[in-house]
């Protein structure tokens, strides 16, 4: 098929069999990371710049301005240099040096904020960032991608739907909490389409969203310092929080005996399901998300240094960093990216 633009270009009904990778569970896994802009994050990008068209605030030449720590900042880079608009987005220093990058590369602005907001993170003050924006500029458009109904509606109408489509009577859904947007619409469509499937929002120790205690986090993708608007309580049938050092060993792991690097998120997502294996009955069937994949976590994630100096020796995981790790380049929790990104205070 021949298309127009390369946002178009969604691989939807990609999945991996991870038959045996847990014990006695049919696992598939949704692999979003061959999409445009490398993520699943390229639906809700579309679906975040279309709604401010529909609505009139965006036109031809227009400006955007959007918080992300990774993903979604690509996404609408690759998006907006499409559709003719300029984009800045505001990034903080777990934003990988390969996602700002990739954003520039797109012809984004980044700007990398360096305060710590009131619960540990970041969030608050990109999102502090981007009204001081807005007041000094009122061309700018900040689709909101934690407040607006377009972010999960994207994942109501595609990747719900798209796994459903596949027929699979699938008993339990393990989905990774951002922003949100992807458990939130999955959830909608699924309460409708699939009922009696189980739901399990998996977040990060440290994240606020489900109420839990706020403490430093280190890889972008799950978790907040503050809950999104468009999250509702109450709307999963479960969740796991699981700490970052789980997902890290989860994925290497992955990589060693699949052959496949994903990210953060979906390391988290499969620790939790091995977590909870004594409540999935033997033979389920179980689906999980995997949003991107591996190669923009090649200095955090994969990197033995970076793991080491934040968790120490992964004991339980033969495959992890070493008591002397092999690597002799380091990256440091400060570092805010490529040089040409622009750091700023508050």
């Amino acid at each position: 098929m021949l298309y127009r633009n390369a946002h178009e270009l969604v691989l939807d009904s990609v999945f991996l069999d991870l038959d045996g990778f847990i014990p006695h569970i049919d696992l598939k896994l949704k692999i979003e990371g061959l999409n445009p802009a490398g993520s699943i994050k390229i639906k809700a990008a579309v679906g975040l710049i279309e709604d401010a068209e529909r609505k009139g605030l965006l036109e031809p030449g227009g400006r955007i301005i959007e918080s992300s720590s990774g993903n979604l900042g690509i996404a609408l880079s690759s998006v907006s240099a499409a559709r003719g608009y300029s984009f800045i987005c505001v990034a903080d220093p777990n934003t990988s040096r390969q996602s700002i990058g990739l954003m520039e590369a797109f012809g984004a602005d980044v700007v990398v904020v360096t305060d710590r907001d009131a619960n540990g993170g970041y969030l608050q003050t990109r999102i502090d960032y981007i009204h001081q924006r807005l007041r000094e500029d009122s061309s700018l458009v900040w689709p909101n991608q934690y407040a607006n109904p377009a972010n999960p509606r994207a994942h109501y109408e595609r990747t719900a739907a798209a796994i459903v489509e596949q027929g699979w009577g699938i008993d339990h859904l393990f989905i990774g909490a951002g922003t949100t947007g992807t458990l939130m619409g999955c959830t909608d469509y699924f309460r409708e389409h699939s009922p009696n499937t189980r739901i399990t929002g998996v977040d990060s120790v440290g994240s606020v969203t489900f109420g839990g205690p706020a403490g430093r986090r280190h890889i972008p993708g799950l978790g907040t310092s503050r809950r999104p608007e468009i999250f509702r309580p109450g709307r999963v049938d479960e969740v796991i929080l699981i700490p970052e050092f789980e997902a890290v060993r989860m994925c290497r792991r992955l990589a060693a005996e699949r052959g496949i690097a994903l990210g953060g998120s979906t390391g988290s997502v499969l620790a939790a399901i091995e977590r909870n294996t004594d409540r999935i009955e033997p033979g389920a069937c179980v689906v999980a998300i995997a949003p991107d994949i591996g190669d923009r976590y090649l200095d955090t994630i994969y990197d033995d240094v970076w793991v080491y100096e934040r968790f120490g020796r992964l004991d339980s995981d033969a495959r992890g960093p070493r008591s002397t790790p092999r690597t002799t380049h380091r990256t440091t929790d400060n570092e805010p990216g490529r040089a040409a990104a622009l750091a700023v205070k508050g």
